[in-house]
């Protein structure tokens, strides 16, 4: 049977996104914050993506007041006891995870799969705290949800082929691209990336070049859409620096150690464009400048 309730825990960037794109797959939503105002934010965000789409033409207004009619915004975990998924978007700590699981492996039915959107924790640890291990994968979609094609589905040695197989069905219906992977930290994507992404920050620690230089050289000779440094600043340098220390700790592999000038910069605040400061300076958004941090 196709999953058609669909839950998801967490109403913030991430969140929003996946809950829209449940929605306009035809899914039944119950999406699920701690608070009625990261609710009502969530929803409101659904809300403007949607408009926007109706702007460009790329969706009909009728159809819009029938995605968000689909659509339900909650505080209560109970909420929950009838889904066929929930898949979870909370803060990106084991032990908030692994809380969160605990009480909703009590509520859920037996059928319910559980689905994590972590980026970098291994999924076999947040399964360690339910019943159901077989009916747990991983979902991990990209940002901007509503705009992102991929997903990578993850399995355990323990996941059901059979719950897989259903959690790839639901990824192709969100209109994803779903790439199949195993629980390895990291998965496919940030296994790639992060070693990529803390060697721009070596190359510039160590007077390689600057800031500017070697983001122009990996637009430039490589065809990246932006560069290393200021795609750090995009994602948040505490992001990528809490995922390398998830990965160091999983294979303890000196390409995935943070290099000390992240760190730094991550305890001085300095956490990219949603701090104002990064390798760039975002004073003027429009216009971000290069610091000096050789």
């Amino acid at each position: 049977m196709p999953l058609e309730k669909v839950g998801v825990a967490g109403c913030g960037l991430m969140g929003s996104g996946i809950a829209q794109v449940a929605a306009q797959s035809g899914c039944e939503v119950i999406v699920r914050e701690v608070s009625a105002p990261l609710v009502e934010k969530g929803l409101q965000s659904i809300e403007k993506n949607l408009a926007r789409q109706v702007e460009k033409g790329t969706l009909q207004a009728a159809d819009r007041h029938k995605i968000r009619a689909r659509l339900k915004g909650t505080t209560n975990l109970e909420d929950f006891k009838d889904r066929d998924i929930v898949i979870e978007a909370i803060i990106e700590q084991l032990p908030a995870k692994k809380e969160f699981y605990s009480a909703l492996d009590k509520i859920c039915p037996k059928h319910t799969i559980f689905a994590s959107n972590t980026s970098s924790i291994p999924i076999t640890e947040m399964a360690t705290s339910t019943t159901r291990p077989d009916r747990f994968i991983g979902m991990h979609f990209f940002n901007p949800v509503p705009v992102m094609k991929l997903v990578e589905i993850i399995r355990t040695i323990a996941t059901d082929p059979k719950v897989f197989e259903e959690a790839v069905a639901l990824g192709t219906r969100f209109g994803k691209t779903v790439v199949r992977t195993t629980d390895r930290s990291g998965f496919i994507v940030n296994r790639l990336l992060v070693p990529y992404l803390l060697d721009a920050v070596r190359a510039l620690e160590e007077g390689v070049a600057s800031v500017e230089d070697i983001d122009n050289s990996m637009k430039l000779g490589c065809g990246h859409p932006m560069g290393p440094l200021t795609l750090l600043d995009f994602v948040g340098l505490d992001t990528t620096y809490y995922i390398s220390q998830i990965m160091f700790d999983e294979f303890k592999e000196k390409r995935f150690a943070s290099p000390p000038l992240l760190k730094r910069m991550v305890l001085a605040g300095w956490n990219g464009r949603k701090a104002g400061r990064g390798f760039y300076d975002y004073s003027d958004p429009a216009k971000p400048k290069a610091l000096d941090l050789r």
